[in-house]
């Protein structure tokens, strides 16, 4: 049975899912500076890079489909399914969207959109009042929109590898770090002595729970 023509090739697919999700992230993100530009433009370049193969060309699916029909002889390749591609490696049978990667997926994309929302608002009204944004997720790690972004990635991951993204994800990581220290550097040059104390006191990607617990509440 064969499902190619209606699971690939279906372009508008791949421009209406790319543009709700990067209209959806800048509409929370809502970029100013370049360097804002850069982070959100290397987002929006894995977003559609993953569209276009979940809807447009399977350019994964047939560069390793040698190896995949002779591990899987009865897969369908040009099927959806067979699109997901860890429920595929690990031998699920059942339907790929409720397996426990897939909801795993959701969590991530949930909380990275969450994340996102919540720290644009705080970040949004510090710099109306030209002050340092340290209240909210701020309160826990330094740079939550990078995070948001990167839970973002790591649910698109779960949900729909390919090569080009799982070649493109350690790529932003060490663009979102460098960008994060550039981000400090400048933070310093604004707020001096302040942002060193809150820095001393706050994580930069990874939230240490208990601490910060006692720094909010000075125990």
């Amino acid at each position: 049975m064969n499902h190619g023509e209606a699971a690939y090739g279906v372009w508008s697919l791949v421009f209406i899912n790319s543009a709700i999700f990067i209209l959806f992230a800048f509409s929370f993100f809502k970029p100013a500076t370049a360097r804002d530009w850069r982070s959100f433009g290397a987002f929006s370049a894995f977003i559609v890079a993953l569209f276009v193969e979940m809807y447009g060309f399977p350019l994964t699916i047939y560069l390793i489909s040698g190896w995949l029909q002779s591990k899987f002889p009865n897969l369908d390749l040009l099927s959806h399914d067979a699109g997901h591609l860890w429920s595929t490696l690990l031998g699920d049978k059942g339907n790929p969207h409720l397996s426990v990667l897939h909801i795993a997926s959701y969590l991530f994309l949930g909380i990275g959109f969450y994340l996102l929302s919540a720290a644009w608002n705080v970040l949004y009204h510090a710099q109306r009042r030209h002050s340092l944004a340290t209240i909210g997720p701020y309160a826990w790690i330094r740079h939550p929109q990078y995070v948001a972004f990167v839970l973002i990635l790591l649910g698109f991951l779960l949900q729909w590898p390919t090569l080009l993204t799982l070649a493109m994800f350690p790529v932003l990581l060490v663009m979102y770090g460098r960008l994060a220290v550039t981000e400090e550097r400048e933070m310093r040059k604004q707020f001096g002595a302040a942002y060193d104390t809150y820095a001393r006191a706050t994580p930069r990607f990874i939230p240490q729970f208990r601490r910060t617990r006692a720094n909010l509440t000075g125990r």
